[in-house]
């Protein structure tokens, strides 16, 4: 008998907290549901907090069921008030439209848009920037409760110091879009990260009152440390998904170090690798850990950018910090943490002088731990805070160096 994916995902540790659960459980394991999942534009890129609700939205098509990616081009333009102390800044419909395109393409990554249950993205500006004010309060306007959406998390915490009327539309917008979805392609299901599991309840509720039918909600856990912080933070911000803003080596990098208590977790979030090799290679915690941190960073860099760049990204990060069959060339410099790159390429004989140092910064050829360099003016600190580094000059040269 077919696993449900319910338990599939419960046994991973995506499921944080659910509706009727008994009901849905039921539903997903004896049809396809259709489902689906949503993400604001709020940037050009989507992170790796976004990574999740893609990774259980992938697990539910293997299962056979079909997913709508929804981008909030619309919801975007009102802004979302969920754990934040102040309103978004607002952004104009062309910096959202240009972002909506930048991000389909990486949401395409992660589902097959082929099959019996193809995945489809769609953009909710397609109907909300067409809805009439008048006609939407008329029609669900007295289906909206002010009072349950005042005990809402998401605006419960924005009270005290201000909500803007503005932003408490952004509730029943969505909760629209689950009905749009839910009239035009029979969706029933909406999942997404925890912080969302007001906005998402909303909309699972809405459809019951409206349409007199079933609708589910389903969060996933959100990606933390133990100590309930928000994993994928770097020196320069969130772990992006886009390869300018994050490199392949930098994703491989963050996972290869992360906290030994935290890597089964990401390979049960972040992979797809068994429940039972996960269990075997994190069954112990001293130095064999490291087999598993490897693990972790070759699949994710494979599943976000591709199996050449985990490849790669593998290598250099062997070569560097390991010293394999081809072992990296390397220097010990003196140098501090505010020495300037064109300093420690003069220093480490990459280059004859600063001039050339500066020229090849400006032409986009250097990068520091796979990260390019974008000032001549940029210092050791700005790119990294350990005293070990790799220095790339072009495709050809690859050099470790230590101060």
């Amino acid at each position: 008998m077919k696993e449900n994916v319910y338990d599939i995902l419960d046994g991973r540790g995506f499921i944080k907290q659910t509706v009727f659960k008994d009901d849905l459980y039921e539903l997903l394991g004896k049809q396809s549901v259709t489902f689906y999942c949503g993400f604001d534009p709020t940037a050009d890129s989507l992170h790796i907090g976004h990574f999740i609700p893609l990774m259980a939205a992938s697990v539910m098509q293997r299962a056979g069921h079909k997913p709508i990616l929804l981008v909030g081009g619309g919801t975007a333009m009102i802004g979302d008030p969920s754990n934040r102390n102040d309103m978004r800044k607002m952004m104009t419909r062309e910096t959202i439209d240009g972002y909506v395109e930048r991000i389909k393409p990486q949401l395409a990554r992660f589902l097959s848009f082929e099959g019996e249950n193809a995945a489809i993205i769609v953009n909710n500006a397609d109907w909300l920037c067409k809805l009439n004010y008048i006609d939407f309060l008329r029609d669900y306007g007295a289906y909206l409760s002010v009072n349950k959406m005042l005990t809402a998390d998401c605006f419960k915490s924005r009270l005290e110091k201000g909500l803007s009327f503005l932003e408490f539309n952004y509730m029943p917008m969505q909760a629209y879009d689950f009905l749009r979805l839910f009239e035009d392609y029979g969706c029933a299901l909406e999942i997404g990260g925890n912080d969302q599991w007001s906005n998402i309840l909303a909309g699972a509720d809405f459809i019951r009152r409206v349409a007199h039918k079933d609708a589910y909600a389903l969060t996933c856990t959100l990606l933390e440390t133990k100590d309930g912080k928000k994993m994928g933070k770097t020196q320069k911000g969130a772990l992006w998904l886009d390869r300018e803003k994050t490199t392949p080596y930098e994703m491989y990098q963050y996972f290869r170090n992360v906290d030994d208590a935290e890597v089964e977790n990401c390979l049960k979030l972040l992979t797809y690798v068994s429940l039972d090799e996960i269990k075997a290679l994190c069954a112990h915690r001293d130095e064999r850990i490291n087999e598993a941190k490897k693990r972790l960073a070759y699949e994710v860099v494979k599943l976000i950018h591709g199996e050449q760049d985990a490849v790669e990204a593998q290598k250099q990060a062997e070569a560097a910090f390991e010293g394999g069959s081809s072992e990296m060339p390397s220097a010990e410099i003196s140098a501090d943490c505010d020495t300037l790159i064109t300093d420690v390429m003069v220093a480490c004989k990459v280059c004859a002088s600063k001039s050339e140092a500066r020229r090849l910064i400006e032409g986009g050829g250097v990068r520091i731990d796979g990260r390019k360099v974008e000032s001549v003016n940029a210092k050791i600190s700005d790119y990294t805070s350990e005293r070990a580094f790799v220095l790339h000059k072009g495709k050809k040269v690859h050099l470790k160096v230590t101060f």
